[in-house]
């Protein structure tokens, strides 16, 4: 026989999942309804309208695909990338390169722009590509990139993508709800996120959301797309036609929970949370620097939600991992690609940015660090964090 299933307490302090929101949680064990159910149609309009705000836009193409971000970035690239198109990617990190070989598998001539990982990737690098380029169509960058915790200036890259005549899509998965989007404002043509990281769900849904300008593009161009599960054309009918047609069976536990979720980020304000974000992050920096940790991305261009530390000589990275899991409850990430073994990424996002996850993550940290010899005076860390709240 198996026993019922009890997690273990855990402080979820990695690049996600982060802490649902206790309210998220209670919205999944809302009763099933049909997927065609007109009280369902309601919470998916619900559900649309929400995510229009959190994006910044009026688009309406909007709506959670089915999937986590992955999902998002796939449905984003096959859909406007037909064989032969001209596509600049930018890489710092390691979902660059997703980007990048997801964006050839459909067949795109591909020209990437290689920056430093923990680098931003600057504006004249990208136009340069673009101008190398024959008839570009799609100009994408990562918003805020998982692997090196670097946030992606996005306004130059933008203007250039649309002079030269391309879309710019965004990979947006670490920072929508912790970073402005404002796709509208800015000129995104295509963003997509995930649901497990500052928006504090669980993970299953990537929202998604396209402009006109990138409508347009899918229901011209020349040869099918190449996923049925993720066809923009197929789903709109569903999540936007005047009669609602099927396509696949959603998560409705899912879609209650994404609804929740965005309920609680538009109470909170998105200010608000983007100030609490950047405060946190502020805090957990200067704490780390004091105990001799140092940031692994650029100054100047750090992203709030994720930040990457470098690990000391002679410290093991598993080790003080599995110490962490094991003493303290306290989940932190790995570093991933080239920063494997490197670096430890802790993420505070969405419920998990929070003072007393700070001092928690900083106290636990020094104590291991002190105990494999590295050479801190007890209390450096919460001394030097306190000062910034």
């Amino acid at each position: 026989m198996y026993d019922e299933l009890i997690a273990p307490p855990r402080v979820l302090l990695g690049p996600g999942p982060s802490e649902a929101n206790a309210r998220v949680l209670k919205a999944m064990t809302t009763p099933m309804l049909g997927y065609l159910d007109t009280k369902f149609v309601e919470v998916m309009d619900d559900t649309v309208a929400l995510l229009r705000q959190v994006f910044g836009t009026t688009n309406r193409l909007t709506f959670p695909v089915s999937g986590t971000g992955t999902a998002g970035m796939e449905a984003a690239l096959t859909n406007v990338i037909e064989p032969g198109d001209g596509v600049v990617v930018g890489i710092n990190g390691y979902f660059g390169e997703r980007i990048a070989d997801i964006a050839t598998r459909c067949g795109g001539a591909v020209t990437t722009v290689q920056a430093e990982w923990g680098t931003h990737i600057p504006a004249e690098r990208i136009a340069e590509a673009v101008e190398k380029t024959t008839t570009p169509k799609l100009v994408a960058l990562v918003h805020a990139e998982t692997s090196t915790g670097i946030l992606q200036p996005l306004t130059d890259a933008i203007e250039i993508a649309h002079d030269s005549g391309a879309l710019f899509l965004a990979d947006c998965v670490t920072s929508l709800g912790g970073q402005p989007v404002d796709m509208d404002a800015r000129g995104i043509d295509i963003a997509y996120s995930c649901t497990q990281k500052c928006l504090a769900a669980p993970p299953g849904l990537s929202p998604i959301s396209f402009s006109e300008r990138a409508v347009d593009v899918i229901r011209t161009r020349k040869t099918p797309i190449q996923s049925f599960y993720l066809d923009m054309t197929l789903l709109e009918n569903y999540w936007h036609g005047d009669t609602r047609g099927y396509h696949h069976t959603v998560s409705m536990s899912m879609i209650y929970a994404l609804r929740e979720a965005l309920r609680v980020v538009l109470e909170e304000g998105l200010a608000a949370r983007y100030a609490r974000h950047e405060l946190n992050a502020r805090a957990l920096l200067a704490g780390a620097e004091a105990i001799n940790l140092q940031p692994a991305a650029e100054a100047g261009y750090r992203a709030p939600m994720l930040t990457t530390l470098r690990i000391p000589e002679g410290i093991d990275d598993a080790t003080i991992r599995k110490q962490l899991i094991t003493d303290y409850g306290i989940e932190i990430g790995a570093g991933l690609g080239i920063f494997g073994g490197k670096a430890w990424r802790i993420g505070l996002m969405g419920e998990s940015a929070n003072e007393r996850n700070v001092m928690l993550v900083l106290n636990a940290l020094e104590k291991l660090l002190i105990a494999s010899g590295h050479n801190v005076e007890p209390g450096t860390a919460a001394h030097a964090a306190a000062k910034v709240y």
